[in-house]
């Protein structure tokens, strides 16, 4: 039976969404999982036709369970996984058993932010950076003459560890004297998101998107996904380069990436690039948009096939998540029906069931909805998600009133 490993999931978003694909696929599924929650809440994952705890930083551990696979008759087409974290050792384990058809090398590169930055070390696309090592620190003298600067965990995923620093207070409120730390140049300019696939050493930018960030207790919340879809062609042509160019670099000649980057004084600057299709509403906001599933193309060239990334379609298309300005347990969310009836709205989410613990974002974990939405043009796109996000109301105990 040909069947495709995954190495780890998130309940929704991209990661889950490419079981599903798979499987639609015609693959039969399995997934290696570290949460026991996934096994507690099986019934809500058909398309895994097959599920079991093991530890995903145990390398031996997985090799073992996917040996047994194939002593029980399954042929292992792929080994995958779209969550970061979990990339390489997933790159890894397809190259030990011979289905590794991503570039291992340039994986690792991308998963870790520092040896990112010393891949484009002499390049005009980097930030000034520095790393700090777990015993030392920076005197308040070089605090000030850097800032502001970004602190970031070199493995952090989401935003997660990352601040950003405007005074010495700040860096002593961050600093984890136990851990290592980047910290680079802070760059100011309109932020975007370019997702590729790298196919036979060929750089295929599917969708450039434009990103709407807020800054909550020193984090960088990303609430907006805009697709632009009227790019001129000097502004693509001159991007293009410059995508093709980081990745080289790292050394990708084949797999899944996606770049974040700022356009600074007419120049690009990359503030990370990752391994993987970006989580979270990406492939359903992009299918919506483009008519492109990238899970899906993914998978495709994982097992050796050849990735359709031809748009059906360009739709202007805008996602708007909704974050949270006062901490609580969930009562119910009310709005959710007005939303989904509202103008242009193609999706909307909910992520925390009644009873969660609810927070202001330290992360883009910490986002609990959005609403996609298309429009005429660029503005009516926006508007309409926006709208109908303003329809969904979370109510918290312990807070005063509604958030």
């Amino acid at each position: 039976m040909k069947t495709i490993v995954f190495i780890g999931t998130l309940s929704s978003g991209s990661s889950r969404e490419a079981i599903k694909a798979a499987e639609l696929l015609g693959y039969f599924t399995v997934l290696l999982t570290n949460r026991s929650i996934h096994l507690r809440r099986r019934k809500e994952y058909p398309d895994v036709h097959y599920m079991e705890f093991c530890n995903l930083s145990d390398f031996e551990m997985m090799k073992s369970k996917i040996n047994q696979l194939i002593l029980n008759g399954f042929t292992i087409e792929a080994i995958v996984s779209f969550v970061e974290p979990n990339c390489y050792i997933a790159c890894k384990l397809a190259d030990e058993f011979e289905v590794g058809r991503f570039t291992s090398s340039a994986v690792l590169k991308m998963q870790d932010k520092i040896l990112s930055r010393e891949a484009l070390k002499g390049s005009s696309y980097a930030p000034w950076y520095k790393v700090i090592e777990n015993s030392k620190t920076l005197s308040e003298t070089e605090i000030v003459q850097m800032s502001p600067f970004i602190m970031k965990n070199p493995n952090s995923t989401g935003s997660k560890d990352v601040h950003i620093i405007n005074n010495y207070n700040d860096f002593i409120a961050c600093r984890d004297h136990s851990k290592k730390y980047l910290i680079e140049e802070y760059l100011d300019g309109p932020q975007y998101l370019i997702e590729t696939l790298v196919v036979g050493k060929e750089v295929k930018i599917i969708a450039v998107i434009k990103q709407n960030i807020i800054i909550i207790n020193g984090h960088f919340i990303v609430t907006g996904y805009n697709l632009v879809n009227n790019l001129t062609k000097a502004f693509y042509s001159k991007l293009k380069t410059v995508v093709k160019d980081i990745i080289k670099l790292h050394g990708m000649e084949n797999g899944s990436c996606h770049l974040e980057m700022r356009y600074v004084n007419n120049s690009w600057k990359l503030i990370e690039i990752n391994p993987r299709i970006s989580g979270s509403s990406m492939n359903e906001f992009i299918e919506i948009g483009l008519g492109i599933n990238i899970v899906k193309e993914t998978i495709k060239l994982a097992v050796g096939g050849i990735p359709d990334l031809v748009p059906q379609h360009k739709k202007y298309t805008y996602t708007e998540y909704i974050v949270l300005s006062n901490a609580g347990k969930l009562l119910e969310v009310i709005g959710l029906n007005d939303a989904i009836k509202s103008k242009g709205v193609k999706s909307v989410f909910i992520k925390p069931k009644k009873g969660s613990m609810l927070t202001p974002p330290n992360s883009l974990a910490d986002r609990y909805a959005y609403v996609i939405a298309t429009g005429d043009n660029e503005i009516d796109a926006v508007e309409n998600a926006k709208r109908a996000a303003e329809k969904i109301k979370f109510k918290l105990v312990f807070t005063d009133g509604w958030t």
